[in-house]
């Protein structure tokens, strides 16, 4: 069995004292010299590294630390794996990065040492059968690629800003696209489109990658990947309570738009989320048991269709399209450049989190299920058993520690709320923050990670949640249980969310959505974190729908399944009109 050492190393002088403070850059460049003035002590060399992991504060600076760490160690015959971790702070203060390299310890000097670069453990080594409407002329070889060069920011397999432009916000998947552009307007993603084309390839829309693994369990030799997230912008018009988002815009930017208007958005738990993707999915808020589905709120959307024309999606043009999109995702369809919401009038809001050790969640779960039968539509909570690394950047009372947590939103006075949150409080719990917060406050309630992060997850949508289906989770994740498990999660659902609305996705079937997340730093990692969350989600199998939701569903999954039966043949009729021969390549398909 082959063991490693962990070498970290930060921006020092000899005498240990921090240099280069608040500039991200030149901390990694010193890292890097570091790093391998500490491997020279140990008669190694770069290639004897298997793994690097980037600790970082600013989550923005991602990529580019990550390809100068993919361009250093581009000299040497084995690039290892890079992994992002964001982090809440680092010490000591003004510590923008650190790294931590491990280093296979039976390994020689110089011999080649790892997996391939940022491989996962499940990746795909064979190619599925073609789809039903799978263009078959597809040529993924370039001989020419001096049209999809000129269409705008495209790099290509060898090109120094491959590595980068192609790694996703989920950094266990790796995309290996026949080349990756990088668009700045509609018109650039339209002439890329055009030219991405007329060579036989296909087009894969993404925005931040966060549910990327599924799209790369197919091949994407013979595509090229449309990341948006340079195309970005918000502007609100308070009257009408609307916001037009383009293509690439994160949920922390709409969010900060609106505050000042006293609107808010149904955005989800976390604010480096992109629009579109999560909006045209589906769309799961804290606001969501009140106001429904984020999809039943897009007005508009303005996407690039096959042949390279911008298009408009409304109630007055291509009404059939915008039934589609809501709910059906943008990926089957065409690039989106924009997207048009419905904002809704809230300035305020009672949010916040309760907090136990995770002995207690036997009690505080079967708490939470009963008391979640007789909520008002007002409140949307969900339930996480969570256990967290014993990392030094963490808040202390995080910090390597399993915890049972409560978080949410309740649309109601401060009173009504004290009222509805009585029962839950008097389980004492150690941490109480529910308050009244501006909303723009609560993208931050979940605790999402701060930046990209490498993981595997597990899902399902459950018709009900007695005290068989809590011995259930609490078997497999509750205290005492050895898993690699980042967290289990219930969100709460029904109220607005069961209505029937005028959309592909008119509703999500089911009381309780489930999610599992277990961290995948390493393919030994992910293997056994695919293992752990598949395990929860076969406990609660019994009480499963069995239908899909997308915006949960990071694997491939029964993409009929997250919709009715007439609306699954609606929306694939209505692929077939708008992309007759497959050109798009979505993570979750629309095919038949």
């Amino acid at each position: 069995m082959t063991t490693t050492t962990t070498i970290e190393t930060r921006s020092v002088d000899d005498h240990g004292e921090l240099m280069h403070a608040d500039d991200a850059t030149a901390q990694l460049c010193l890292s890097l010299v570091r790093l391998e003035a500490a491997l020279s002590t140990r008669g190694l060399g770069l290639a004897s590294v298997s793994q690097v992991r980037i600790h970082a504060i600013e989550p923005r600076t991602a990529s580019e630390l990550v390809e100068l760490v993919l361009e250093r160690f581009g000299t040497v015959a084995t690039t290892p794996v890079v992994a992002w971790v964001g982090c809440a702070r680092l010490d000591p203060p003004g510590t923008l990065v650190r790294l931590a390299a491990d280093v296979p310890a039976d390994r020689p000097t110089g011999r080649p040492a790892g997996p391939p670069t940022r491989r996962p453990a499940d990746a795909p080594t064979h190619r599925p059968a073609d789809p039903p409407n799978r263009r078959t002329d597809m040529n993924p070889s370039l001989t020419d690629t001096s049209t999809l060069r000129a269409a705008g920011a495209v790099h290509l397999p060898g090109d120094p800003g491959y590595e980068a432009a192609t790694m996703p916000w989920n950094l266990a998947v790796v995309q290996r696209p026949a080349a990756v552009a990088i668009p700045r307007s509609a018109d650039e993603v339209a002439r890329v489109v055009a030219a991405a084309t007329a060579l036989g390839l296909r087009i894969a829309p993404q925005g931040t990658g966060h549910g990327a693994a599924a799209l790369a369990a197919r091949p994407l030799d013979d595509a090229v990947l449309v990341r948006m997230h340079e195309f970005t912008g918000v502007t609100v018009d308070p009257v009408a309570r609307t916001a037009r988002v383009l293509g690439g815009t994160l949920w922390r930017d709409v969010v900060a738009a609106a505050a000042p208007h006293g609107l808010a958005a149904l955005h989800g738990s976390a604010g480096d989320v992109a629009v579109a993707g999560y909006a045209l999915g589906g769309g799961l808020s804290f606001y969501g048991r009140a106001h429904g589905l984020a999809s039943s709120h897009v007005r508009a959307v303005e996407l690039v269709t096959a042949d390279g024309t911008i298009v408009r999606a409304s109630a007055d043009e291509r009404p059939e399209l915008l039934w589609a999109l809501r709910g059906g995702g943008g990926g089957s369809f065409g690039v989106v450049v924009a997207v048009e919401l419905d904002l809704i009038p809230v300035a305020d809001v009672v949010a916040g989190m309760l907090l136990w050790d995770l002995s207690r969640g036997p009690e505080v779960a079967r708490a939470w299920s009963r008391w979640t039968a007789g909520l008002p539509e007002s409140a949307t909570t969900s339930l996480r058993f969570m256990r967290f690394p014993p990392d030094p950047a963490m808040p202390p009372f995080l910090r390597g520690r399993s915890l049972v947590v409560v978080d949410g939103a309740i649309l109601e006075d401060d009173e009504g709320a004290a009222e509805l949150l009585a029962p839950l409080r008097a389980l004492d719990p150690e941490i109480d923050t529910f308050a009244r917060i501006p909303a723009a406050g609560l993208v931050d309630v979940h605790m999402d990670p701060p930046g990209p992060v490498p993981a595997v997850s597990d899902h399902a949508l459950l018709a009900e949640l007695p005290d068989a289906a809590i011995d259930a989770l609490v078997g497999v994740a509750g205290p005492g249980v050895e898993i690699p498990l980042m967290f289990a999660e219930l969100r709460h659902l029904g109220g607005a969310l069961a209505r029937p609305a005028d959309g592909a996705l008119a509703r999500l079937d089911g009381a309780y959505a489930l999610f599992a997340a277990s961290p995948a730093p390493t393919p030994e990692m992910a293997a056994a974190g695919t293992e752990a969350t598949s395990a929860v989600a076969a406990a609660l199998s019994p009480w499963s729908t069995g239908g899909a939701f997308l915006n949960f569903a990071d694997r491939e999954v029964a993409v009929a399944s997250a919709f009715g039966a007439d609306d699954w043949e609606r929306l694939v009729e209505v692929r077939r009109e708008v992309d007759p021969d497959g050109v798009f390549a979505a993570a979750h398909p629309i095919e038949g």
